[in-house]
Order: C-alpha cells, then sequence, then structure tokens
C-alpha cells in the first residue's frame, strides 16, 4: 500500500517538505498570521491583547484588565476558603475550638492522645479525662507543654488553662440510706 493510497496521511506542501518539528511549526505559524494580515486582520507577535472586562460586584461601569497574574476570581483551595468564610462571620473562635477537640490526637501527639482524652471546652478552659491517676499525674506535669502545643496549633487565647480530671471511682452509695464511712480503700486507676 503506498502513501497515495491511504487517505488518513496528510502529506505537508511542497515548500514545507524538508522542515520538521518546531521549524515546521514556526514557519506555518507565520505563514497564517500573513494570510490573517493580508485580509486585514490584525495579528499581534504572539502576544494577547489585554480583555477589558468589567469587574463582578463592583456595580457600576468600573472596569479592570484580566492578565496573567492571580486574580480573586480564580479557584481558591477549600482550606483558604472556609477560613475566610469563618473570619467574615466572626466564627474563627468556634472553629479553633472545634480543632481542639477535632484534631486532638495531631495536636498533641500520639502518645499523650491514647492515655487522655478531651471532654469540654468552656470558656478557655480545656477539660482532659486521663485514664489512669499515673496519666492525670503526667499530664499535670507537662501542662505549660500542652498549652503551648494547643497554641500553637489553634492559636493563643482559644485554650487559656487545662483541667485534667482522672478516673472516677465507682460509686459505693446506694439508695437513701447508707452507712457513713470512707468506703472501700482501693485506688481505681
Amino acid at each position: 500500500m503506498t502513501d497515495a493510497d491511504d487517505d488518513s496521511v496528510v502529506q505537508p506542501p511542497a515548500h514545507l517538505a524538508g522542515l520538521s518539528g518546531m521549524d515546521l511549526v514556526r514557519r506555518t505559524l507565520a505563514e497564517a498570521r500573513e494570510a490573517a494580515r493580508s485580509q486585514g486582520k490584525d495579528v499581534g507577535q504572539g502576544r494577547r491583547a489585554p480583555l477589558r472586562r468589567r469587574t463582578p460586584g463592583t456595580g457600576g461601569g468600573r472596569r479592570s484588565w484580566s492578565g496573567p497574574g492571580p486574580d480573586r476570581r480564580d479557584p481558591q483551595a477549600l482550606g483558604a476558603a472556609t477560613r475566610d468564610l469563618a473570619q467574615s462571620r466572626g466564627w474563627s473562635t468556634q472553629v479553633a475550638e472545634g480543632t481542639v477537640l477535632g484534631q486532638w490526637r495531631s495536636v498533641v501527639g500520639e502518645d499523650i492522645a491514647s492515655h487522655a482524652t478531651p471532654t469540654r471546652l468552656s470558656e478557655g478552659v480545656l477539660s482532659v479525662s486521663a485514664e489512669s491517676t499515673a496519666w492525670a499525674t503526667q499530664l499535670r506535669l507537662v501542662q505549660a507543654q500542652l498549652l503551648a502545643k494547643i497554641a500553637a496549633a489553634v492559636g493563643d487565647g482559644v485554650v487559656t488553662s487545662l483541667k485534667i480530671i482522672g478516673p472516677t471511682a465507682p460509686s459505693w452509695r446506694k439508695g437513701p440510706l447508707h452507712v457513713s464511712g470512707r468506703g472501700p480503700r482501693d485506688t481505681y486507676g
């Protein structure tokens, strides 16, 4: 089968036969520009003329130039858009509080998070429940470092102090009548 028999093979014109790759592209583009000029059309040298567009949301006839740089109309990252929305609505404090409770493991680290759980955040006081009295004591000793980690993750002023609670012992007081005294002598935790 020859090239003349196959209709899918396109042969370049004779004056472009010796060119290939970028040389062929440049030559073809130059010819297309020359043909457009001969028809009276204005063709630039590879540069686009800036478009005049109306800026959305300005109301009047104020116009701005659209260009190659970033623009507020460009797609935004979801995190940046939600952060801007929270700031504009005054929700930044609630979002920061939610970050402390929802991302506790990444804020304080895997080791502490496996032994302590945040239970409540109210008026800057974070209540943390430890799994044992030993862990409650340890957390009280590193309380300043925990506050620094939390402040680095969500900002200053969101958590001002920690209330560390150890495990609760079961209540042996059942019913309206009971014998007063100290109860069983065991440490629960």
